[in-house]
């Protein structure tokens, strides 16, 4: 809950109008991090570095950035969207044992990153890994899930990713 309470004391005028709700499969990535792919990815006309984040596949309720996803919750084949969910625990990596989800801050500095996986495509994984499907999500690194626009050095993230994690997956809430 505390982190649905984050997104409704955001500015009403930064993305409000583009949320939307979503119900049946979608990716977590909410404790994972992202290795950078060495390709680019542009969001709202802007580019970013490219990450990859492997994600657990859950199923339910889940909030989306409908512009990013053409106002729907739909995702093709063998495809799944990374989107924001308020569970309070998630299989995470390496063992993908389910476990709660642990929110901290950190400051971003020169020469690190954090990334944002939502509402962007994910290619489902062809087999499990301990009984959990996973996904590999596609994402930007230092882009600002509130704005779209690219985040400076000095910003506070906030993630459910533990420390030590290579650009963990967040935002600048």
């Amino acid at each position: 809950m505390k982190k649905l309470l984050l997104l409704l004391l955001l500015p009403a005028n930064v993305f409000a109008a583009d949320l939307m709700i979503c119900n049946g499969e979608y990716a977590l990535c909410a404790a994972s991090g992202s290795i950078p792919t060495g390709k680019m990815i542009a969001v709202k006309g802007k580019k970013f570095q490219e990450g990859m984040a492997v994600c657990p596949v859950l199923t339910g309720r889940s909030v989306a950035n409908g512009a990013l996803m053409n106002n729907s919750c739909d995702a093709p084949a063998g495809k799944v969207w990374s989107l924001f969910s308020t569970v309070s625990e998630a299989p995470q990596a390496p063992s993908w044992a389910v476990a709660p989800l642990v929110s901290r801050s950190f400051i971003l500095g020169k020469d690190s990153g954090m990334s944002n996986q939502w509402s962007f495509l994910c290619d489902k994984q062809a087999k499990k890994t301990n009984g959990v499907q996973l996904a590999s999500c596609y994402g930007p690194i230092n882009e600002s899930p509130a704005t779209n626009g690219h985040i400076k050095s000095g910003a506070k993230i906030i993630t459910d990713a533990p420390v030590g994690v290579l650009n963990p997956v967040g935002g600048n809430f």
